[in-house]
């Protein structure tokens, strides 16, 4: 599809927003030789961004000699984002302002029993008010939440279509939401918020062509391709995880066998535990997370039995990954949310080693594979910055109507 200049518009608006955030201060000819934007187009668009409140004149600098270059930072407080990631076995909200600092965060276990829709938005309902009570701040200055969903969503719609792993079907959940919460909402998926996270703050940023896959207890990878995210016709592109790996292997919960999902996911991995050691005291049969926990702990002891399950689950993902090597020729590849977390470098030596002995060997010597380097919550600081983006489209029609 061809950009229209009000897309390239937005998109330079996001990278000058992008270089003030991991820079303040910085001047104008610093972000023109950074996003190699003219200087004239930097000084629109902070121009913009200091009339919608986002930035703030700072003072200045020297200029070898010449006049003194104006400084401008991130308006911290200038409004406030949420971001919310929901998984199979827990609900994650924080509140940022608008330097993507963490104000205040909430967690909620989920129980099976726990992911009807009513009951489910009102714990997100619930953990929403509560960060923005804690954060004492203003509801008038929360400019959007950003919730993330597992599965296929409608994201104009606000509909989760479906999620595998809890048999949702069609269910509209921001609608839902909007009873409860009286701000802007934005609805998508993990792969497409660790995605745009990774893009803004982390190691996709700057890079044309990158690959997030999240480990949970689901699997997908989040793409951008040249620069851009790619969501495909129905918003639906990164469906990595239900892709097969294995002919008549493993059942998955979408209806098919041998899905990449059912060999590298956290049920998966505790699979492969009980197929190869029945017994082991790592295992916690009916909690996935502390089951990675206690294997990432005892990998890090040399546990042959954790060293055993780790090379087993890299093998297959080393295999799944060299597919999307091949295929999408990316500049890096991000290993991305908790399972990726919890077994960390030995995971990513193993995964290396497999992808290695896998790929073809042009498209492997030019792909960088590294854990996620974001401190916080990944999906969380995506979905909130979904909240911004949507923020700054909004400003940019009012700006054009009133200008």
């Amino acid at each position: 599809m061809k950009r229209t200049s009000r897309d390239i518009r937005t998109a330079n608006r996001y990278d000058v927003l992008r270089h003030i955030i991991a820079e303040s201060p910085v001047s104008r000819q610093q972000l023109a030789a950074a996003t190699g934007l003219s200087l004239a187009t930097v000084a629109t668009l902070v121009g913009e961004l200091l009339d919608f409140g986002m930035l703030v004149e700072v003072g200045f600098e020297d200029s070898d000699g010449g006049r003194p270059r104006g400084l401008v930072a991130v308006n911290a407080s200038g409004g406030a984002l949420i971001g919310v990631d929901v998984a199979e076995t827990y609900v994650h909200v924080e509140l940022f302002d608008l330097a993507l600092t963490v104000l205040a965060r909430a967690d909620e276990e989920l129980r099976p029993d726990e992911r009807d829709a009513a009951r489910l938005v009102e714990r997100i309902a619930a953990a929403v008010a509560g960060v923005v009570e804690r954060s004492a701040v203003a509801a008038d200055r929360v400019l959007g939440v950003g919730v993330s969903m597992p599965g296929q969503v409608d994201r104009e719609g606000g509909v989760s279509v479906y999620a595998a792993n809890w048999n949702w079907h069609d269910v509209p959940l921001l609608g839902l939401l909007a009873e409860h919460l009286p701000y802007p909402l934005h609805l998508d998926n993990p792969l497409r918020a660790s995605t745009v996270a990774e893009q803004w703050f982390g190691a996709a940023r700057g890079r044309g062509d990158a690959v997030v896959v999240n480990l949970g207890t689901g699997v997908g990878a989040g793409l951008a391709l040249g620069g851009a995210l790619h969501r495909g016709v129905t918003n639906s592109a990164g469906e990595w995880g239900h892709t097969t790996l294995v002919l008549d292997g493993r059942p998955c919960h979408c209806g098919n066998h041998g899905c990449v999902e059912t060999y590298v996911g956290a049920p998966a991995i505790m699979r492969t535990l009980r197929e190869l050691s029945p017994g082991s005291p790592l295992l916690r049969p009916d909690d996935q997370t502390a089951t990675i926990e206690a294997l990432g702990r005892a990998l890090a002891d040399g546990d042959p039995v954790a060293v055993q399950v780790v090379r087993e689950t890299a093998r297959y993902l080393g295999a799944a990954l060299a597919d999307l090597v091949n295929l999408l020729n990316p500049e890096v590849i991000v290993l991305s949310s908790w399972v990726a977390a919890a077994l960390g470098e030995p995971l990513l030596a193993e995964v290396r080693e497999a992808v290695a002995r896998r790929a073809l060997r042009r498209p492997f010597e030019s792909v960088e594979i590294v854990l996620c380097p974001i401190p916080s919550n990944p999906v969380s600081l995506g979905a909130a910055t979904f909240a911004l983006e949507s923020s700054l489209a909004a400003m940019r029609s009012k700006h054009l109507r009133t200008s």
